[in-house]
């Protein structure tokens, strides 16, 4: 039902063809098989969180080479690339590396075939699972495209490689390295994400709150234990847990208003180890899920006070309360400035068709690019949107019911690669001109 809506009143072939040609098309089209070749690359050699030491070097040098100042290990492995070209607004376009704990499937012929170790110290298979392989194709290209362009926009560009997007720390890594100290401080930052849910090509967009905050929190339950068969002699925190697990979920049915969209899932759930015991332990997992500061407080004070709650509702000794633990660092909410993402987007209707340019709605998936608003939200304008990567003919077999598309995160993900950097290269470039062209004033 999402994908048709997405979609009403427009063709398949619609979306999929651009509203002109012109001379930046052109040159992307022209720079297209190197950017190929560097995907394919990238595809098949892909990185685990804060370990991507080898594509941090590979893009360093490419970017070095176009004329960029660079700098390397921002942030354990982030990279950041300026490019000063008189007086002007400070533009950043942001890329993220890392690839997936992900045995691939996709049957491609570049299909990556690393095997990794994260920080689980479980040796497993890598994959850009996520799409963060066109990400980075199309931050090449648009610094190709950029560098090459000097003459159409003023002011300072600076081009950052993001570490370890998929635990949601990277973007702070590198902001506590000094990113906005060490180098110049941007007035607007502009990234986009590939989507699986989206015809190829097509560009998303929501303003406002676009991807949610995301805590992930831990319960640990104490009880008394004992023999299943006198449950009278202990506390089962088994009985515990599954009263907060239920009692959780009014936190956002009667406690969030409707209109303030909130998650709270219990994804885990463990105690005990045999029939005939009752265990003196369980344990929770959550994911909680919220947009506004406010909201996710109210979430988190809930859950502990809940958690409190039923177990002096069920007898447990003031010493034997949960504890809560809510994990440190945290994803924050994504935000794009509402104004400057209009008029970003009303170039985009211009350039490549209003078919082609949809707003969505928002999500409650997590991204960490909202961290560097966050580090200054009166003076930075931000965007991410989304560059659809769903192949024209399976998009159209889903939408006849005749085929389920894979998610981001499967290992069977395997995106109309080709349009999304062409489309984002593009997007990408043509954005940051125009935000960047000595009489502009966007989003002010």
């Amino acid at each position: 039902m999402f994908k048709k809506l997405l979609i009403a009143g427009a063709s398949i072939a619609a979306l999929s063809t651009p509203v002109h040609a012109d001379e930046l098309r052109d040159a992307v089209a022209a720079d297209m098989p190197e950017l190929m070749e560097l995907y394919r690359d990238l595809h098949a050699n892909p990185e685990l969180s804060f370990q991507e030491a080898e594509t941090a070097a590979k893009l360093a040098k490419r970017a070095r080479a176009l004329g960029f100042e660079v700098t390397e290990q921002v942030g354990q492995t982030g990279v950041v690339a300026v490019m000063r070209n008189g007086e002007g607004p400070t533009v950043m376009l942001r890329a993220d590396m890392d690839g997936l704990p992900v045995v691939e499937q996709t049957g491609l012929p570049y299909a990556s075939k690393r095997i990794s170790t994260p920080a689980s110290g479980v040796e497993t298979g890598v994959m850009h699972a996520c799409g963060h392989d066109t990400h980075m194709t199309a931050w090449i290209g648009a610094a190709q495209q950029l560098s090459q362009r000097k003459d159409e926009w003023s002011g300072t560009l600076v081009m950052i490689l993001q570490p370890a997007e998929e635990l949601g720390e990277g973007a702070l890594a590198m902001l506590e390295d000094g990113l906005f100290e060490r180098f110049p401080k941007p007035e607007y930052v502009l990234g986009f994400h590939d989507a699986a849910q989206f015809p190829a090509g097509m560009i998303g967009y929501s303003p406002g709150y676009a991807l949610a905050n995301v805590d992930s929190v831990d319960i640990t339950i104490p009880g008394v234990g004992g023999h299943g068969a006198y449950p009278h002699t202990t506390k089962d925190p088994i009985v515990l847990a599954s009263a907060i697990v239920m009692r959780l979920q009014t936190l956002v049915s009667r406690e969030s208003s409707p209109l303030d969209p909130a998650v709270i899932t219990v994804g885990s759930f463990h105690a005990g180890a045999k029939h005939n015991i009752i265990s003196d332990e369980a344990k929770l997992q959550l994911t909680v899920r919220s947009y506004s500061d406010e909201s996710r407080k109210l979430l988190l004070d809930g859950i502990a006070r809940i958690a409190k709650g039923e177990a002096i509702t069920a007898g447990m000794p003031e010493d034997r309360m949960p504890t809560v633990s809510v994990q440190d660092p945290y994803t924050p909410a994504t935000y794009n400035s509402p104004d400057f993402t209009e008029e970003v987007m009303a170039g985009f209707r211009t350039r490549f068709g209003a078919d082609m340019v949809r707003q969505v709605p928002s999500v409650m998936g997590g991204e960490d690019f909202g961290q560097f608003r966050r580090a200054d939200p009166d003076g930075i304008k931000s965007l991410i949107f989304w560059v659809g990567g769903v192949p024209a003919d399976e998009f159209a077999k889903a939408q006849a019911g005749e085929a389920t598309l894979p998610s981001l995160h499967s290992p069977f993900w395997a995106p109309d690669a080709e349009k999304i950097v062409a489309t984002a290269t593009e997007a990408m470039t043509s954005a940051t001109i125009e935000i960047m062209a000595p009489s502009a004033a966007v989003g002010q």
